[in-house]
């Protein structure tokens, strides 16, 4: 097996890892599990800006982009029991929805759809 980006090439075949699953983020020289085929598994939460979804990565500056990584990290640890959040809303949900919140105390959108700082 070999590793292309976030796109591993088998002799069968290649498989497509969506950006949650295999982090460019990842230390594979150290620590447990340095980057062998074993040790690669899907993961939660963010290591890096680069792991977030696209919508936040595509439309994001890197400093709301952070915000977003941390609160939507926290989040998912504070909101991890269903009793925890509001209504029916799953965990992952509930992550975003803080992560966005968290973006905007700080950002804003201008007038050409742009998010900006709000001291700007």
């Amino acid at each position: 097996i070999h590793r292309h980006g976030r796109v591993h090439v088998t002799k069968i075949g290649i498989v497509h890892f969506p950006r949650h699953v295999i982090s460019p983020c990842l230390h594979r020289d150290s620590g447990p599990g340095n980057g062998t085929e074993d040790s690669v598994e899907a993961f939660m939460p963010y290591e890096c800006n680069a792991d977030l979804p696209k919508q936040v990565t595509d439309n994001l500056p890197q400093h709301a982009q952070t915000i977003y990584r941390k609160a939507w990290n926290s989040a998912w640890e504070d909101y991890k029991d269903p009793e925890d959040r509001r209504g029916d809303a799953d965990r992952e949900e509930t992550a975003h929805r803080v992560a966005w919140a968290a973006v905007k105390e700080v950002y804003r959108k201008d007038d050409d759809g742009n998010w900006v700082r709000k001291d700007d």
